[in-house]
């Protein structure tokens, strides 16, 4: 197996500050309030052909809420051509601490091609929190919003309706591969093997890995110019044939209820931690770096999915984990 070249996904991370009139009431996992609010708004702020389903819109390859909220693949893709959508250009990240105050922060990562339309991203967010969130329609202000770079540091980058100048976007660079590492789950990872959500017994870095490269490799396609190259099967396969050194899963149930589909959804997945010695893994490592900031497995755009990578025993590097875990 031979790996023909690391992948690479330039982005953006900001952190979105918010505060509110009472104490924040929100679920434990308030991603999908957040995603909804930020869909209904940004439609609401772009969409001149009303009443009219996305995917029969004309403009829909021209659309900044079809590109960033519905995401089709474009007519000429040679990838996912059966499938009405491909994956979002974001994902929103937030831990499950509640907070008692009055201030609230929520974490999105912008692929690539999806910077373009940052602005209107601000505009939604900032109308979303008006419009309120969470079953009680609670109203947020957006104060301000900040590029957090790769070592953690906070960049304010829009307040008080001004945008400000950025730099251009980077991928994650990669560190040393350290001997041993812990993945830690912070939200809910859902994984799917012959159509059963994989529960803590079944869990494997196979359908771990294969989950990751397949989404890794989608963003790279539809929101970067430099489409993956690899050898898939053979990474595939080598994952099977790896084993944890220590797994600490639990289920977590959650349901959450669907707007557009007008029903309540399950939404489990699981929390807690695995670990891995990391010899003779050195073709995984690039992919399990990068997808601190891609999130795995379903849901990862209304923040499920997402963990961080603990060394067992740190290079001279800064953790990712520093820098993608949202502090509230």
């Amino acid at each position: 197996m031979t790996t023909i070249n690391n992948p690479s996904i330039p982005l953006s991370s900001y952190r979105f500050y918010f505060d509110t009139d009472n104490p924040v009431r929100l679920p434990d996992y308030p991603g999908s309030a957040w995603r909804g609010a930020f869909g209904h708004a940004l439609k609401r702020t772009v969409c001149v052909v009303r009443n009219t389903p996305c995917q029969q819109c004309l403009l829909k390859q021209a659309c900044a809420y079809s590109y960033i909220f519905e995401t089709p693949p474009p007519a000429d893709a040679e990838k996912m051509r059966k499938y009405t959508a491909t994956p979002h250009p974001f994902v929103f990240r937030f831990t499950a601490a509640k907070s008692s105050t009055q201030e609230f922060s929520i974490d999105m990562n912008l692929f690539g091609h999806g910077q373009r339309f940052f602005p209107y991203i601000i505009h939604a967010m900032h109308m979303a929190g008006q419009d309120g969130i969470g079953g009680n329609r609670q109203p947020f202000r957006l104060n301000k919003v900040d590029a957090i770079d790769f070592q953690g540091q906070p960049i304010t980058v829009y307040q008080e309706a001004e945008l400000r100048n950025q730099q251009p976007l980077q991928s994650p660079p990669l560190p040393e591969m350290p001997e041993k590492i812990t993945i830690i789950f912070h939200s809910p990872v859902r994984i799917k093997q012959d159509n059963k959500n994989l529960a803590a017994g079944h869990f494997s870095f196979g359908a771990l890995f294969s989950s990751l490269l397949r989404r890794i490799s989608m963003i790279c396609y539809f929101h970067t110019d430099t489409p993956l190259e690899t050898d898939f099967a053979g990474l595939a396969a080598a994952a099977r044939n790896v084993q944890f050194s220590a797994q600490n899963l639990h289920w977590y149930d959650w349901t959450r209820y669907s707007s557009r589909q007008k029903t309540e959804m399950q939404m489990g997945g699981l929390l807690g931690s695995i670990s891995l010695n990391m010899q003779g893994l050195e073709d995984f490592w690039p992919y399990l770096w990068l997808g601190q900031w891609t999130h795995v497995g379903k849901g990862t755009s209304m923040g499920m999915g997402a963990y961080t990578i603990e060394p067992t025993s740190l290079p001279d590097i800064q953790s990712a984990n520093q820098a993608t875990i949202l502090t509230q």
